[in-house]
């Protein structure tokens, strides 16, 4: 089944998390069996994408119920990625996804990983004024959906956080820009235009955030997730920036979720994951795993009273009819 756990070798919880989600994805390993090896020992030692390749066939050919990470973990030292350290899931998600890209030899298969895993956006731009407008197209690796609106009040569901996310917002008084057309600082309206999402689609629930006394509080209020998601049914046509084959295979089916328990200073991460071949979900808690019901991944939803509860942050979506 692959359902094998990983070794805690210093507060490594989000990474053994993270490397579960990974190495769980057919898909990304499909790319991973794929990679030139290094020639020279050093290399290998220092060559991330090799190491998790090891790692990989570690947990895949041995009898045991766990894997100790400490090869891949030395490895990844080398890259500022250390041990004994508390990581945000979502920051080191990016930092390790941008080594494996950065350290694959053969442009093909960094093609694919990135055709894997990039979001595709148009930033639009336009004058409240005249009708000047800038377009840009950009590319990020996660949807960081905030789970407040800009009043503070709580989204109450996943697709209002998509929703409020790709909502057009006005630029006026001290957020004027300048209007070449005009020649001087007018109101704009800002607005995100979906245009290409990936086979595996990475959501960022921005659950932790900055109050006033730059202190940083973790957002536990309930927020339920659907296990099939439509971006054709939550977002409106003004939203989109795609063709119709494009818009055809937007939609997902949940894969995994990178849960946070305890609180900013001292928490602790575990992966609930959905094996592709057996279509039944497992508890990734490091050295432990274990299988669960749908119902124990809904207890992700969190609550606003259990502030040290466990509560999803970062939710991975896959395409059910791929292109």
């Amino acid at each position: 089944t692959g359902a094998i756990g990983l070794y805690n070798i210093g507060q490594s919880c989000c990474l053994n998390s993270l490397l579960q989600v990974f190495l769980m994805n057919i898909h990304f390993t499909g790319i991973l069996r794929r990679i030139t090896v290094p020639q020279r020992a050093v290399q290998k030692r220092r060559n991330v994408p090799y190491q998790m390749l090891l790692l990989l066939e570690e947990m895949q050919c041995g009898k045991q119920k766990a894997v100790s990470p400490i090869d891949l973990a030395c490895c990844l030292s080398v890259y500022r990625v250390k041990l004994f350290v508390q990581y945000d899931a979502a920051q080191l998600f990016l930092t390790l996804w941008n080594l494996i890209k950065r350290q694959m030899k053969n442009p093909e298969l960094v093609e694919e990983l990135s055709y894997l895993y990039t979001i595709c956006v148009q930033e639009h731009l336009a004058c409240q004024k005249c009708s000047f407008e800038t377009k840009k197209n950009s590319s990020m690796l996660t949807l960081p959906l905030p789970v407040l609106d800009s009043s503070s009040h709580v989204l109450k569901t996943l697709e209002d956080c998509l929703k409020y996310f790709f909502h057009p917002e006005e630029l006026t008084d001290h957020n004027m820009c300048f209007c070449e057309q005009c020649g001087k600082k007018t109101p704009f309206l800002q607005s995100m235009k979906l245009v290409h999402l990936p086979q595996t689609l990475t959501i960022h629930l921005k659950r932790f955030c900055f109050e006033k006394s730059a202190y940083i509080h973790k957002l536990s209020h309930y927020l339920p997730f659907p296990q099939d998601l439509d971006f054709n049914a939550v977002l409106t046509e003004n939203q989109c920036q795609a063709d119709d084959n494009e818009k055809a295979a937007w939609q997902y089916e949940l894969f995994a979720v990178v849960a946070h328990s305890g609180s900013t200073s001292c928490g602790h991460y575990c992966a609930y994951i959905r094996s592709l071949t057996e279509c039944k979900w497992y508890c990734f808690n490091d050295s432990e795993v274990c299988q669960v019901s749908w119902d124990d991944v809904k207890c992700t939803y969190g609550h606003s009273n259990l502030h040290w509860g466990e509560t999803a942050y970062l939710l991975i979506y896959m395409k059910k009819h791929p292109q």
